[in-house]
């Protein structure tokens, strides 16, 4: 059982329409009652409770909380699920994580996925599920809509990509700049963990190594941070219709 006690991470759970409730309220003020607005729209049980009980359950709430029985990473599907849903379609992008192990760094990755309109995002397996609140709260909600797939073995998913169409990109500091690669088509780009970054097996499936480049004199950026920029990029290509 977790508790998602952010404003933003409670609504877009409630509009997403996976499983949820009752909605936990305390003193409500005029943010939580538009929450508790929406939850009775959706049928979603709300009750009343006392602030002492939410303190007991997340001591981090704000009069407010939110019970799911799952974390909060939204459409999950399956792999294979994922491809039979391809079809045709040729600009698909999905994001690899390796090792992505702080929650808030997960979470400020899901947001920019969301934001730039990322397929799916891949991870070896849900570690995080004791961090759902901070998750959904760094991401803004956006864990509750972002399609995730879990694996056993990403090295083995990365050349499930490669044989469905994918090119394959890894983010390294002594990659290539992302405006010099074609980012357009089926890409999927891999993100490895601060600090150690792409694990060897799955730089070697890389068809290449994309950076942004920095003229910083810190050695380089938060990987949340290099996410947003090279999604961005991504979705800069295709809406140019070519590479710059």
């Amino acid at each position: 059982m977790i508790y998602l006690s952010g404003f933003h991470a409670i609504e877009e759970r409630i509009k997403s329409g996976r499983p949820c409730g009752p909605l936990l309220v305390a003193k409500p003020g005029p943010r939580a009652r538009e929450l508790m607005v929406l939850a009775n729209e959706r049928k979603i049980r709300v009750n009343r409770t006392g602030t002492a009980d939410l303190d007991r359950l997340s001591p981090d709430h704000r009069g407010i909380l939110l019970e799911a029985d799952e974390p909060s990473s939204g459409g999950d599907i399956s792999l294979e699920e994922f491809f039979a849903a391809l079809g045709d379609r040729k600009d698909v992008l999905a994001v690899v994580l390796d090792e992505i192990t702080d929650p808030h760094n997960y979470g400020a990755i899901l947001r920019s996925c969301d934001q730039f309109g990322a397929d799916i995002v891949i991870t070896r397996n849900r570690r995080t599920a004791k961090y759902a609140d901070v998750i959904a709260k760094t991401s803004a909600g956006a864990s509750a809509w972002v399609p995730a797939a879990e694996t056993a073995n990403l090295v083995r998913a990365v050349e499930d990509l490669k044989n469905a169409g994918f090119w394959i990109y890894g983010a390294d500091m002594e990659g290539e700049a992302i405006w010099e690669k074609d980012l357009r088509g089926r890409t999927a780009l891999i993100l490895g963990g601060e600090g150690t970054g792409i694990s060897r097996l799955l730089k070697e499936s890389c068809d290449g190594m994309i950076a942004v480049p920095s003229l910083g004199r810190v050695d380089s950026l938060n990987v949340s941070v290099a996410a947003g920029i090279v999604l961005y990029e991504v979705q800069r290509q295709r809406k140019a219709g070519k590479k710059k």
